[in-house]
């Protein structure tokens, strides 16, 4: 449904288990999704019966391999003990942003949205105007969201959804359109590969809410 009413798809998921987990340097931590108690311990630069510690005292969250004492640690679990306790994120700091990708949008929705999600709380923005540039942005950037107005041309903005979405690495980016008054299904948006469609004129506001609310959900799932 448009913004006087929104469709949302599923954001998958897929957790990364380690049986026997490798020695890694710490330019690998970057990829990483789930740490031994180990490998924060190189990153916090503590003992790792440090790091048991904070596990066992419940302020790091994480579980135990089934049948063992092994301890794992999930990226945003880790990402949110090292914020909370003011501590350097050093390779994962990328990680800690919620990067969005705008393509297509006036500079009066930019700035209004960049209100709304300040970079100050860990939002970062990167700007395309055209489907060469946002290929380009979408390599580099890796963002989490990407918002696309329609009104760059219709049929470029949803050719570049649909390319996002062939590749594997844009899976579970959530994609926003921005439609047109003249939008006649919003709803239908959803078959180029979008998550999201906010028919205008809408609330800025609203359609921030929805980004917050999908990175919550997204986090809670981590």
């Amino acid at each position: 449904m448009g913004r006087s009413g929104c469709f949302t798809g599923n954001i998958p998921h897929n957790p990364v288990k380690e049986t026997q987990p490798p020695c890694i340097d710490h330019g690998e931590f970057e990829m990483k999704k789930v740490f031994t108690t180990g490998q924060v311990a190189k990153i916090c630069k503590v003992a790792p019966r440090t790091v048991s510690k904070w596990f066992d005292s419940g302020r790091l969250r994480g579980y135990r391999i089934p049948g063992s004492q092994d301890r794992r640690i999930p990226r945003e679990q880790l990402i949110r003990f090292l914020k909370e306790h003011g501590m350097p994120l050093g390779e994962l700091e990328e990680e800690g942003w919620h990067k969005i990708l705008l393509i297509g949008t006036e500079k009066i929705f930019t700035d209004r949205i960049k209100e709304l999600l300040p970079e100050d709380e860990d939002f970062k923005y990167e700007i395309a105007n055209s489907g060469f540039e946002a290929g380009i942005q979408a390599e580099s950037f890796h963002p989490d969201t990407i918002v696309i107005d329609l009104a760059m041309g219709r049929s470029e903005g949803l050719q570049i959804a649909q390319n996002l979405r062939r590749n594997i690495a844009y899976e579970s980016t959530v994609i926003i359109a921005m439609a047109s008054e003249d939008e006649a299904n919003p709803e239908s948006l959803s078959q180029y590969g979008f998550n999201e469609a906010f028919k205008k004129p809408f609330d800025t506001a609203l359609l921030s809410e929805r980004i917050q609310t999908l990175i919550d959900e997204k986090r809670d799932n981590s």
